[in-house]
């Protein structure tokens, strides 16, 4: 058969050394000799084939790569996997910040680590008392998506100040969602505070007249993640002795037939959010999107495509905890690149597929948040 006859001619070819025939496996790429103690292996052309195996053999040298595939460069006639560049160029990840200095600045809520942004509610204003026995919200947003191109945000924490009249029966129960890129609230995802080792939030009594305490919610390098806009539900609940007389309850207000017992008012002197801004250029991002259908040089499509892939891995993994990462790289695209739902579409694809080909590499499920 043709297949005996090809292993025939290639173990005359490359098995028949030191006047020994062996027998050429096409399978291992390599040499079953007669004898072990005379070695009957010559010199074996390249592999060529998918992955890390050669595109083509050195025309000069059989033995070693001529070409590689793609994602993978020629070093010393091996095809290696292509390493992306530094992404600093597009995108900013990091700050110098250890945890021990982040938690005493966020402890001291120092300014220098606070982001100024915009607080816009209809249902309530800042050091005004306001009955809380119905859900308020309030929202936290910077609006870079419109005016600051050039920067992203990192959440490291929040605080809030809140103060409640003399003997009030109702209790603050706080909600929070974060957008990360912009877009409609429902592009939010709820932070689950106080659940499977997520930081709750830390109560200070401050010495005031009044019933007042400063609300920290301390997130840290741990569970930083982007921000845009945080929308703030509060609620309310009410605070009653146990059958013990030793234990708190609590009750929706709601649960009352007599509202009565909703006693007390609330107010909010002040909400701030700590975190950094970071470097992004939109247009260099653009510009490499443009790559994946009009590469400017040989080469330059793959190494595209390799650094959109580290930027998507960075941003991805800033997603909260749960069991599957938030598509986050998608809202970046959508929200801050202005890019279309197709074009998403194509880009993650284009990812997708060129991410098989790398070795020794696996792709993950993600959970998507942005339309």
């Amino acid at each position: 058969t043709s297949t005996y006859w090809l292993t025939r001619i290639q173990s005359f070819l490359y098995c028949n050394e030191n006047g020994l025939l062996g027998s050429f496996s096409e399978e291992t790429h390599s040499c079953t000799c007669p004898n072990d103690q005379v070695v009957c292996t010559s010199f074996l052309p390249c592999t060529v084939g998918d992955a890390s195996a050669c595109l083509t053999c050195a025309p000069d040298n059989r033995t070693r790569c001529g070409t590689c595939n793609t994602g993978y460069m020629l070093s010393q006639g091996l095809c290696k996997p292509e390493v992306a560049e530094s992404t600093d160029h597009y995108i900013g990840f990091e700050t110098d910040l250890q945890d021990l200095e982040m938690k005493y600045l966020l402890q001291k809520t120092d300014r220098r680590i606070e982001v100024h942004a915009i607080f816009i509610s209809n249902d309530m204003r800042l050091n005004s008392w306001f009955d809380p026995s119905w859900r308020k919200r309030m929202l936290l947003t910077l609006k870079s998506n419109k005016y600051k191109s050039s920067l992203v945000h990192m959440i490291l924490g929040l605080s809030l100040q809140i103060c409640l009249t003399k003997n009030s029966t109702l209790e603050p129960v706080l909600a929070v969602y974060i957008n990360p890129f912009g877009g409609s609230h429902s592009e939010s995802w709820f932070m689950p505070v106080n659940e499977n080792s997520f930081p709750d939030w830390e109560r200070t009594k401050l010495d005031l007249p009044l019933q007042c305490y400063n609300w920290t919610l301390t997130l840290g390098n741990k569970w930083k993640t982007f921000f845009e806009t945080v929308h703030i539900y509060l609620r309310s609940r009410i605070k009653s002795n146990g059958p013990n007389g030793n234990e708190s309850i609590y009750y929706e207000p709601l649960e009352f037939i007599d509202p009565s017992r909703n006693l007390g008012y609330m107010k909010i002197n002040n909400i701030q959010v700590f975190g950094y801004s970071m470097h992004f250029d939109p247009e260099a991002i653009r510009d490499l999107i443009l790559q994946l259908d009009y590469p400017y040089t040989q080469g330059s499509q793959d190494s595209a495509l390799l650094q959109l892939l580290e930027i998507r891995d960075r941003v991805n993994k800033l997603s909260p905890p749960g069991q599957r990462r938030l598509d986050l790289f998608s809202c970046l695209l959508r929200h801050r690149l202005k890019l279309s739902t197709s074009e998403v579409v194509r880009i993650q694809s284009a990812l997708q597929a060129f991410n098989a080909k790398l070795p020794n590499t696996m792709d993950y499920d993600t959970t998507k948040l942005c339309s």
